[in-house]
């Protein structure tokens, strides 16, 4: 064989160099070359099927995406990151078997095997919670969600990112909340199917409630039959009596079945609707009342609209 440093006449103990330049380091190269090769390709598949996804939403007449379209852009993600996870782990291995001997790796293997064990506890629970989210359908991309999270924290907000590990949610004053998947205690999908605009009316304790509920009845049917909001509507809103007695106000409930995210809108229109019709019928809603009302519509706001409603 041949070497370079023969012929430049330089110094003999070079050659190992050579051939470990040659040899070893050409091989570690192509195999890390190809990983970044495979890991681009199937980001760039990932990313592909969830612009297509977005793009078929965008010109079907839904105004929401269905739970299959979130499922399947979460899973998408999950599935793309998992063979990436692999690829750079065949790579590590291949690597590392150019200065250890193979029948030394299974040694090392039972050594980090046990290091993951007993260091990585956390991130193995993340793991498994997250394949459990995933697996069971629990909230994909663009749900609005309530996560109650160890020590009795809690975060709410759009899921802008579904992983194994980690979901990431952007709440109403725009930051990106990241959480591990296996801190999660309960997790609230405020999007899922469908949802429910839970309006409370306070009214004055001397007015009719009778009066009250067929306004609020008269109110649902013609708000139901109204094209804006007849299309995110499962059904007409409807009365359900009255909730709750304070010292100068009674409190009527009225609900709406809506579809996914849209109970929000849906509340905001109808209480509006609510205040005109009892003034109309002449039940007059006192300024404690009023403020009552704003504040639950503030509460009510998506994270987005409550942002906007801030810099008004």
């Amino acid at each position: 064989m041949t070497y370079l440093v023969d012929e430049f006449g330089l110094p003999s103990w070079l050659r190992s160099i050579e051939r470990w330049l040659a040899v070893d380091f050409v091989q570690m190269l192509v195999w890390v070359i190809g990983a970044i090769l495979i890991a681009r390709f199937i980001r760039w598949v990932a990313g592909r099927y969830s612009q297509r996804a977005v793009a078929r939403f965008e010109l079907s007449e839904d105004i929401v995406q269905s739970e299959d379209l979130k499922h399947r852009r979460a899973l998408v993600d999950v599935v793309a990151w998992t063979l990436i996870a692999v690829v750079v782990i065949v790579v590590g291995l291949k690597i590392l078997a150019v200065w250890v001997p193979t029948s030394s790796l299974v040694g090392l293997s039972a050594v980090l095997g046990a290091a993951l064990g007993f260091g990585a506890q956390r991130v193995v629970q993340d793991v498994l919670a997250g394949f459990f989210i995933i697996a069971e359908h629990q909230y994909g991309y663009g749900d609005v969600v309530n996560l109650a999270v160890t020590g009795g924290l809690e975060a709410e907000g759009t899921v802008e990112d579904v992983t194994l590990r980690v979901t990431r949610l952007r709440n109403s004053d725009g930051e990106l909340i990241t959480v591990p998947n296996g801190q999660m205690i309960k997790a609230t999908n405020l999007s899922k199917d469908w949802a429910r605009a839970v309006v409370d009316v306070p009214v004055p304790l001397d007015a009719d409630i009778n009066v009250v509920n067929a306004t609020l009845r008269e109110v649902g049917q013609e708000f139901y039959e109204k094209p804006r909001w007849h299309r995110l509507l499962l059904d007409a809103p409807q009365p359900l009596g009255v909730t709750n007695l304070e010292l100068d106000s009674a409190t009527v409930r009225m609900v709406a079945r809506t579809l996914p995210g849209q109970q929000f809108d849906i509340g905001r229109a109808l209480r509006s609707e609510i205040i005109f019709a009892l003034a109309r019928h002449g039940v007059t809603v006192s300024k404690a009342v009023r403020n009552q009302t704003v504040a639950q519509t503030a509460a009510d706001a998506t994270p987005d609209e409550a942002r906007d409603g801030g810099d008004e």
